[in-house]
Parts: C-alpha cells; structure tokens; sequence
C-alpha cells in the first residue's frame, strides 16, 4: 500500500477552485458507457456528479485565506499483490474507502463540540480508477531514456534532410531507428515503453479530495499539520492540534488486511519503510532474518519492483557503504513510482 496526502496547488498558488482536479479524475469516463463509468462516492453516497462535488468543496471554505489549501488529495496505491487479493475491485475498493476515512478522522488530535473528530466531520469525495500511465519517475521509463534520446536525435536528422538543412541517408536511419525500438530493455506488446503509455494489469487505485474545513464549514482539519500531536494555548484555553500520519498510514494497511484477511510480507509494511530510510543496516538485517518463505517472498517483491536484488550479508560489518547505496537508490525508484508498497 502506497498512500500520498498532498495539498493541491496550480502555478505555484494554492486552487481556489476544485474544478481542475475533479476535471481530471473524470478523464477515465471518456468513451465509456454508463455503466462503465465510475462515478464520485463518499462515506454514504454513490453516483456522485463531478458538479455536485465541486459546489460542495468550493463552497466549504469559510474563513480560509487565498494562501491557504482549499482541500487535499489523498491517493491510495495498493500493490498487485494486494489487488490480487480482491475479487471486485470496485467495490471491495469502495469499501476499504469508508473504513480508511474512518482512520483518517481518528488521525486527528483535535476536538470538535468537546469530541473527538468522526468521519461524519470529514467532507470528502472518492473515486476509483483503474488505469494508469508510465511516468517519467518509473525505472522503466528511466531504463529506456537512452534509447529515447538516440531516437528522437534520429527523428529530427530525419526532418533536417527532408528540409535540406542535412545530408544523409534516410532508410538506414530509420533502420537505425527500428533497431533501437526493438532494443529498449522494456518493452510492452511488442513496443517500447514511453510516457504516457497505459500500464498493463491490475492498476486499480483510489483518489481522495478531501475539504479543508470539517462538515460545519467551522473547524479546520488539515492533514498537512506540522503538528503530529500537541497542545497549545489559545485564548487561555488549552487546545490539541496536529495529524498523526503514522498512525493514519499504519492504520491503512491493518484496515485493509483485517478486510480482506491478507498477509503482508515484511517489505510491504509501512514500518520498514521507516526502518529502511532511518536504518538500512537494520532493514537488511531484519530482512536476512526472515524466514525462509517469507523471505523468499520478500525478494520477489523487491524484484518485481526494480530493486537490484543481491547476497545481503547479516553481519553488519560486511554491510559496505556501496551496497547500500546501490539497494537505496532502487528502492527509493520504486517508492516514488508507487510500485511497491512501501
């Protein structure tokens, strides 16, 4: 499980409009029929319209100054081993939606009317998509840049003799061309993959736009706090502030596998992610001390994701500087394309 919470920006200022991203998450309706079509959602509503969302978080912003995020994205990721363990991904997603937001609420060390925050404060909006395309940031993409390079070099040798600007043979470079096509290290029904390009399988996923302000319009819940969870004075009256992100990522993954009864290996949990970026040496060495099986599951994980996979010795003095450079800068690749969930 892979799970992001940003602040939405356009230009550098904060949006003060929903309309752009409500806009984009109904690309994946286009040419699709009704009954195709995923519709918006919240924690008791289906077949939300796109309008209906915007007027609600537009309109929900009371006091917030132009400076100030109107709403937040929350993008939930789940691996293919977890989309695996699904039967319907739209509803199973849906559900795993409602039980999410109500962590997300409990995340919060505030108090509204002397109470704890509920997911009934939350305004928010779910959608379900189930494409995705190759980024620049994904190892593959990356993988096949030089080839890309030497291609589009070719291309514009091939528009400069056309115009005269270059002399040249034509038909050996565009042999030249299909050679590299066919070289790139990864390729997808026969073709090289470049951006923009759909991703093949499950690519099931969830987008979140979640209100600044609570249901009432009064309290501010921002799950972009500095504050993790503190109290400060306001008015000569103590008041609790802050979102706890650990606890709102840990509470994801036992949500889902509570849900769906999964088992998560090791290298999917949230905590050896932390483990991982505070401590590689301990992360390989509680990674060497698996069991076997679930060891060897680990490793199939990390391959599948682009993880340069090798002997990782347990005595920690072996742990050389090198090695763990080399294991970061392939796991730092995955983390960012969201392909393992980490």
């Amino acid at each position: 499980m892979y799970i992001t919470v940003t602040k939405q920006t356009l230009d550098g200022n904060y949006a003060q409009s929903v309309s752009d991203f409500v806009a984009y998450l109904e690309k994946e309706n286009d040419d699709k029929s009704i009954d195709e079509m995923e519709h918006f959602f919240n924690q008791y509503g289906e077949e939300i319209s796109g309008k209906e969302v915007i007027k609600e978080i537009d309109g929900n912003t009371a006091k917030l100054k132009k400076t100030e995020p109107k709403f937040y994205s929350i993008t939930v990721n789940p691996s293919a081993y977890e989309l695996k363990r699904l039967q319907n991904h739209s509803e199973e997603l849906k559900k795993y939606t409602r039980e999410l937001m109500k962590e997300y609420a409990k995340s919060f060390n505030r108090e509204i009317n002397g109470r704890a925050v509920t997911v009934d404060d939350i305004k928010y909006y779910a959608k379900i998509e189930h494409q995705r395309t190759y980024k620049g940031t994904d190892r593959k993409i990356q993988e096949n840049q030089p080839y890309a390079t030497k291609i589009l070099q070719i291309k514009n040798d091939i528009r400069k003799i056309k115009s005269g600007e270059l002399e040249g043979n034509i038909k050996k470079l565009q042999q030249t061309m299909s050679r590299l096509e066919k070289e790139a290290p990864h390729q997808q029904d026969g073709k090289r993959i470049v951006r923009g390009m759909p991703k093949e399988g499950s690519q099931s996923h969830i987008h979140i736009i979640v209100s600044r302000k609570d249901m009432s319009n009064k309290y501010s819940l921002s799950p972009g706090s500095k504050y993790k969870a503190s109290e400060t004075v306001f008015n000569g009256k103590p008041v609790k502030r802050g979102f706890d992100r650990d606890k709102f990522f840990k509470a994801s993954e036992k949500t889902f596998d509570t849900l769906f009864q999964y088992k998560r290996n090791y290298v999917e949990t949230y905590k050896a992610r932390k483990t991982f970026l505070k401590n590689p040496k301990l992360y390989f060495s509680i990674l060497s001390g698996l069991p076997t099986n679930e060891k060897a599951t680990a490793y199939k994980i990390l391959a599948k994701s682009g993880v340069p996979i090798m002997n990782i010795p347990t005595n920690k003095v072996q742990l050389a500087l090198k090695i763990i450079n080399k294991f970061k800068k392939g796991i730092d690749r995955a983390i960012q394309s969201g392909s393992i969930g980490i």
